[in-house]
């Protein structure tokens, strides 16, 4: 078996920052195109601070990287596992204008007094590997996979529900609720058909890091797979000082709504607190976040239980939305650390 599609490798090799040969990656994000930078040195991998650190920066560190567009800069600290003491920071500061193919290329200064806790982060788009074709929406749809740089529909025979969830993930979708074989005339495919199968468990982040193997098929496009996803998950803290803190509402079919406090716990916030690009989970107690006032309407969310580890809150388990036995005064709030004040988008 091999990855699905090529292996794409999350450092990539370019012009030496210092005259030699090194590299750049992204360290404990939820895909190889978002986390904290470091870049090698004398060997050893070495973390940037964040001093002049900007979407400029990011613009070229994705493009370095061979990813998406930049969509924002990011304190390394809320990437895990935590740096270790021994780590160095970089002796250069990037300046960049945003045009350059590679951080080696931007001007650079001495970095001064630098320490992990101004270590720097990014977050670009994946590149566009999958999609859902001829829906009415960008979440239901045909099922593409761009192979080789083409758009191929996917087979029934290729395919499993545990791949559709990861699909919809990928896509920033909700959950997935569909995956059928057939699509109407209409919607049915004209081009190649991938010649894949994938075996994904359904905890993937992206289609990619399924194994898949090569296999002959004689399926026709009346085969094509389609798959529907919950609409966009949505989150936000209202009521506080910022967006890093308050009481806590999800957005689910278009409308906002509480999560019920029943199992919450500090794994929740954590997930919550990441998914907002906010700092560490201060867990403060019950009188500081009451402050927050209790919601109106929906209570979207109950018993949900987080390990902590989920990119998203959609993930942790809960009950079905819409169904608790709470009412307002069991409203979850949280509270984050402010994100780095040097790490603000440009």
């Amino acid at each position: 078996m091999a990855l699905l599609f090529s292996l794409i490798l999350a450092i990539c090799t370019g012009p030496g920052i210092l005259g030699s040969l090194s590299r750049v990656r992204l360290v404990g994000g939820d895909h190889r195109c978002e986390g904290r930078v470091e870049v090698q040195q004398d060997d050893e991998w070495v973390t940037v601070c964040d001093d002049y650190w900007n979407m400029d920066s990011v613009a070229v560190l994705c493009r370095e990287l061979g990813c998406g567009p930049a969509r924002k800069t990011m304190s390394g600290t809320v990437y895990g596992p935590v740096t270790p003491k021994d780590q160095k920071v970089f002796i250069h500061l990037f300046r960049c204008n945003g045009i350059e193919e590679s951080l080696s290329q931007c001007e650079k200064e001495d970095a001064i007094g630098c320490s992990h806790v101004e270590d720097a982060g990014a977050v670009c788009e994946l590149p566009e590997s999958v999609r859902l074709a001829d829906g009415p929406g960008r979440c239901q749809g045909r099922v593409e996979v761009k192979f080789q740089g083409e758009w191929s529909s996917v087979c029934q025979a290729g395919w499993s529900f545990a791949a559709a969830k990861v699909v919809c993930r990928q896509l920033e979708c909700g959950r997935a609720t569909l995956t059928r074989r057939g699509c109407n005339k209409e919607t049915q495919g004209q081009g190649a058909i991938w010649q894949r199968k994938a075996s994904c468990s359904g905890q993937e982040v992206n289609l990619q890091d399924c194994l898949s193997e090569v296999w002959e098929h004689n399926c026709t496009h009346d085969e094509d797979m389609w798959v529907e996803c919950e609409d966009p998950f949505g989150l936000k803290l209202v009521g506080g000082r910022s967006h890093c803190e308050g009481r806590l509402e999800v957005l689910h079919k278009g409308e906002w709504g509480s999560v019920c406090d029943d199992g919450w716990g500090q794994e929740a916030d954590r997930v919550v607190c990441r998914q907002l690009g906010c700092g560490q989970p201060l867990s403060p107690p019950v009188k500081i976040r009451r402050r927050f006032g209790p919601g109106v309407g929906r209570i979207w969310l109950d018993d949900v239980n987080c390990s902590g580890k989920e990119p998203s809150l959609e993930q942790c388990p809960h009950r079905s939305w819409g169904y608790h036995n709470c009412n307002h005064r069991e409203d979850v709030a949280v509270v984050c650390e402010e994100q780095q004040s040097g790490l603000l988008d440009a």
